[in-house]
């Protein structure tokens, strides 16, 4: 009796030209362009961790909803996250996420995070350029900026 296994197919498609996509340049160029795409009836709601796909001229490929969470915080599962950075060809990511309760600065656990996720991606040759923690009313703040990433 032959064993039999699953074939795994891994395909990417992008929809838009590589001269169409949005070029990041500054950390407010990705705040407006990650707060522009929020849902904001949710944003003052519950907690949403996203990751920025960027190429390597820094334009940007997509956003993806890796978590969801309730008031306070959102599990993030390195995992997926980097299942679909590495599906995607991704070179470069900024990882994005709000703070329905209004502060501005960043938690001990956003901090950790943020290293685990940095740390991983320098095996896999991919950037970390920014976290940028989104506020309900367009204020942002950046761990680049700050520096802190």
């Amino acid at each position: 009796m032959k064993s039999k296994v699953n074939e795994i197919a891994i395909s990417y498609t992008g929809s838009l030209k590589t001269n169409l996509l949005p070029k990041i340049s500054s950390s407010r160029s990705a705040a407006d362009l990650a707060f522009a795409q929020w849902n904001k009836n949710e944003i003052e709601l519950q907690e949403t961790f996203k990751i920025m796909l960027l190429n390597n001229a820094n334009k940007v490929k997509g956003i993806y909803e890796v978590s969801k969470g309730g008031i306070t915080g959102t599990l993030v599962d390195v995992r997926i996250l980097f299942a679909v950075v590495l599906k995607s060809l991704t070179t470069a990511l900024i990882l994005l996420h709000n703070h329905p309760s209004g502060t501005l600065r960043p938690s001990e656990a956003d901090k950790s995070l943020t290293r685990k996720i940095k740390n991983a991606a320098s095996f896999f040759d991919v950037k970390v350029l920014d976290h940028i923690i989104l506020m309900p009313d367009g204020n942002y703040y950046s761990f680049a900026d700050e520096g802190i990433l």
